[in-house]
């Protein structure tokens, strides 16, 4: 997504979802208290904010000055979970939106106009939660996507069936050029744009499961350099620890979002 964050010398190298598309292209959280949630990210990924030009209830995160991630304080407003959600660029977001309703996905909120593009929040059929953007990317995309700290990665119950749902919506694998690749390795679907690796789709999670953590979803990993700190960090400031190891550990914020940090970069 594009959140005005570019500087005007950098205008020439940003890139729109008419030349780029199928790819995640952004990742974003709902909240309820956006004071609490920008505190506990500054604190657990050293995270600094800044104000978009969408209103007060729209930031973006910065690392080490380069944009990461959004925030939209808007989880009352739009009655919707707080949740962390993967983008994927499209060239049309009505037309992708319809595309994944006729396939049996739901559409939650939009599209709607965010200038300079169009958005929505989609479901796929099994439940998983993602969103969609037309128009401009993020200023310096390709940098980003090689520096970002982020990766993308889809718990479902069949690996193989949301590949289907995904690439018809998307049109990955598709004979556009440009389009993003498909392959299965190791029992896992595995993403690429222009030759990186940018999601993972894996089987496994219950459509039923009461435990959210075990339904199927988009997970959100970012890389860090200690996981341990960012551990201690999250239970300090008022998160919880789901599950940890040495390299890798599954976070929830106060307002309930679940996100990974891991000393990994899964590409």
């Amino acid at each position: 997504m594009n959140h005005d964050v570019r500087p005007p010398s950098a205008t020439k190298n940003v890139l729109s979802t008419h030349s780029v598309f199928g790819a995640p292209c952004w990742v974003s959280l709902t909240s309820h208290d956006q004071e609490t949630t920008e505190e506990f990210y500054s604190a657990v990924l050293g995270w600094e904010w800044q104000q978009l030009k969408l209103g007060d209830r729209f930031r973006v995160a910065l690392a080490d000055g380069t944009p990461v991630a959004g925030i939209a304080a808007v989880a009352s407003m739009w009655h919707m979970a707080v949740a962390w959600t993967p983008y994927f660029a499209v060239p049309s977001a009505d037309e992708a939106a319809a595309r994944a309703q006729e396939r049996g996905g739901t559409a939650a909120v939009g599209p709607l106009s965010f200038p300079p593009g169009r958005a929505a929040l989609l479901a796929d059929r099994d439940g998983a939660t993602f969103g969609i953007w037309e128009g401009e990317l993020v200023a310096n995309w390709e940098s980003w996507r090689e520096a970002q700290p982020a990766f993308i990665k889809l718990h479902t119950r069949d690996a193989f069936d949301a590949a289907i749902f995904y690439g018809e919506v998307l049109d990955w694998a598709s004979d556009r050029p440009g389009c993003c690749e498909v392959q299965y390795e190791g029992g896992e679907v595995v993403l690429r744009s222009r030759g990186a690796v940018v999601a993972r789709i894996e089987s496994g999670a219950l459509g039923s499961a009461p435990d959210p953590t075990i339904r199927p979803h988009w997970q959100v990993h970012f890389t860090v350099a200690d996981v341990a700190t960012c551990v201690r960090a999250a239970e300090v400031h008022g998160g919880s620890v789901l599950s940890k190891g040495s390299e890798e550990a599954v976070l929830r914020d106060p307002d309930g979002a679940q996100f990974t940090v891991t000393s990994r970069r899964e590409r």
